[in-house]
């Protein structure tokens, strides 16, 4: 495949809808990123196949099915084929409503069906671990293990960054934008800003809070109204990365003897899974992940079902 940076959105039609996507439907970076990539893997393999950039409004179904062919060839997974013609399908919706095509040639193609597969998750056990394994990670360098060192702060701070995911059940993107304001600390909630800039408030455990605490207790300068709650930097009121957090997960799941492969977001699926095997009702685990659907969040209740019919194996007698 080619890489689609060096692809540039020259095309006015293009531009327009990643203006859009920042400006009106305030997209997250990680979506404006996806459909930026994608779209312009569509556009050089246009320029490489058909020697000419694509004009949208003349594009037929034929040629969205030729493009799936090459995707095709080139082995991609089902869920990158779907995400290439989500953005696709995204595109030509922006240009209708702008009547520059009339109707969109991506419908009506049959995609591959993406595999249905369960959110991994973290047993009860597995979490407890990994919310020790940053002060583990600290005290082996302390101990001298060998590595790049790092500030002070950072133990607490990661600390208190997988307390909240785990609390709040936060996608990444949401802990990175969180603001000290956000915190209200009389009511034990969090107000949170998810996909589409849309918020919703999700309470938030007292470990959490404690973790938060301490967290600001170790730093120089106590962030105040306005500025993030995790710092990228003890010197610096710039939020944590994405990037860092990720990296840094790696680390601790290690630690813990966990799969490091894991992301940040099966934090969020232990949270979900948890919530339900407790007791939790469908539609009050949809408000706190902030789903829109509600099929969304379904796929939690099969992983609840897969483990009482486990356990129902395992234990009843004429099972």
């Amino acid at each position: 495949m080619p890489d689609a940076r060096e692809t540039q959105f020259t095309d006015q039609h293009l531009d327009a809808f990643i203006r859009h996507l920042t400006d009106e439907r305030g997209a997250s970076p990680y979506t404006i990123r996806n459909y930026s990539q994608t779209l312009g893997e569509f556009v050089a393999w246009h320029e490489r196949d058909r020697q000419a950039p694509p004009a949208w409004e003349k594009l037929q179904r034929d040629d969205f099915r030729y493009y799936l062919r090459h995707l095709g060839r080139n082995q991609l997974s089902r869920a990158a084929i779907q995400l290439r013609f989500s953005a696709l399908r995204s595109f030509y919706k922006f240009l209708i409503r702008r009547g520059v095509v009339a109707a969109s040639p991506i419908k009506g193609i049959a995609l591959p069906k993406q595999e249905k597969r369960l959110p991994m998750f973290l047993t009860v056990g597995q979490m407890e671990d990994l919310l020790r394994a940053p002060q583990k990670v600290a005290q082996e360098k302390v101990e001298g293990s060998a590595g790049r060192p790092t500030e002070a702060t950072v133990p607490a701070r990661d600390e208190a960054i997988i307390e909240s995911i785990y609390s709040c059940g936060l996608r990444i993107s949401e802990l990175c934008g969180l603001c000290v304001e956000d915190i209200d600390w009389s009511e034990q909630t969090v107000r949170v800003r998810g996909k589409g800039q849309k918020e919703r408030l999700v309470p938030i455990g007292e470990p959490a809070l404690n973790a938060i605490q301490q967290y600001w207790n170790v730093l120089p300068k106590k962030p105040t109204s306005g500025e993030p709650v995790f710092l990228a930097s003890e010197k610096e009121m710039k939020p944590v990365l994405a990037r860092t957090l990720q990296l840094r997960l790696k680390k601790y799941l290690a630690a813990a003897g966990l799969d490091p492969h894991l992301t940040p977001h099966k934090l969020r699926h232990s949270y979900a899974t948890h919530l339900l095997d407790a007791g939790a009702d469908l539609r009050s685990v949809q408000e706190l992940l902030g789903h829109a659907h509600l099929i969304t969040t379904q796929a939690y209740t099969h992983i609840s079902t897969e483990r009482l019919k486990k356990a129902y194996d395992k234990a009843h007698p004429r099972a």
